[in-house]
């Protein structure tokens, strides 16, 4: 199987329109670009055109009418359909997606090869962020780096750590900012600050009252756990220090609700991140508490492809993010006792 690239039109950092030939079926040209590409493999990572739908934020009739352009192109069928079950691939379909998947490959690697032959900025910044993040932050942050760099449009997709690696790979995205807990599989990584865990309780606790508590006193509570990805898997093993972990009684994927369940009475929680700025203030019904155990704390990352070749508005990026983790402090983003507050200040 041979591929071509023929690139119509370069833009970079944004959604690249370029026309692709794709040989295959025998020598038969088949033209899509590279966003309808990520459609079709994305339907074929994941079985189903509704899950591609919600993995990457867009209809499900644009994902649809990809397959349909490519399968009438290649005059093969890519993906058999299944009512109710998703799709299945076809044979014609696996050569199609294996070929299209270098060509993803490959636009990733121009990307990273040309990103210090231009100092413009790019009309459109497409960022991804662990969700919580897009509500505790993200806007105030943003706001400094386009008062910095000038009239930017934000593309900013809200995910869980594990999207968020994918979106990268995929090219959905120009760079990530999460923790690194997990796995992190490709990219590099940029260290902003650390973020230790701390409880969040319902001011009527007994506890509510200490100036810290320890993981042995608060594990007998019903336990409002922040269900996401990799999320939920590191706040419960922040427990196995203990004999016993808590017992769930609350699951949620959103921050907002683990706020609201812990305000309306379910429990207590763990969180990492605290609220920046008036717009996400906690209501007067919570209280967090820095946790006394030595317990390893997560780092806020950037996360990207470029490794030392990264484009001048990346590089711009980087430095006014930590910039402002640096002006907010280790009081105003994190939750824990004065003595541990020196380790916690982004590197200059």
């Amino acid at each position: 199987m041979a591929v071509d690239c023929s690139f119509t039109s370069i833009s970079q950092n944004v959604f690249f329109e370029i026309t692709l030939c794709i040989l295959c079926n025998g020598g038969h040209v088949v033209n899509l670009t590279i966003r309808q590409l990520r459609y079709v493999c994305e339907v074929a990572r994941r079985g189903s055109v509704q899950a591609a739908s919600k993995a990457l934020l867009i209809s499900q009739s644009s994902i649809l009418a990809a397959i349909t352009l490519a399968e009438g192109e290649m005059g093969a069928r890519i993906f058999e359909r299944r009512p109710a079950r998703g799709v299945q691939i076809t044979p014609a379909g696996e050569r199609f997606v294996s070929a299209a998947r270098v060509m993803l490959s490959a636009e990733t690697e121009f990307n990273r090869a040309i990103g210090d032959l231009t100092d413009r900025v790019p009309k459109v910044l497409r960022i991804g962020c662990f969700e919580p993040f897009g509500a505790l932050f993200m806007p105030e942050m943003l706001r400094r780096y386009v008062h910095n760099v000038g009239d930017v449009e934000i593309d900013l997709l809200e995910g869980n750590q594990v999207q968020l690696q994918a979106w990268l790979a995929e090219g959905l995205i120009d760079f990530a900012i999460l923790y690194d807990i997990g796995s992190i599989h490709t990219g590099s990584i940029t260290r902003i600050c650390k973020v230790p865990a701390h409880a969040v309780l319902h001011t009527d606790d007994p506890l509510a009252g200490e100036k810290a508590v320890w993981l042995s006193d608060i594990s007998s509570r019903p336990f409002v756990l922040l269900d996401m990805p990799q999320t939920a898997t590191y706040l419960l093993t922040l427990f196995d220090i203990l004999a016993q972990r808590p017992k769930v009684g609350f699951h949620t994927r959103s921050y907002e609700t683990v706020r609201s369940a812990v305000a309306s009475g379910f429990g207590m929680s763990i969180l990492n991140m605290r609220p920046i700025g008036q717009a996400t203030a906690d209501c007067q019904t919570i209280i967090r508490l820095p946790i006394l155990d030595e317990l390893p704390p997560p780092t806020v990352i950037i996360l990207d492809l470029y490794g030392n070749a990264k484009p001048l508005f990346v590089r711009l990026f980087v430095e006014i993010f930590k910039k402002f983790f640096h002006d907010i402090g280790p009081s105003g983003f994190s939750v824990t006792t004065p003595e541990r507050e020196s380790s916690l200040m982004p590197v200059r």
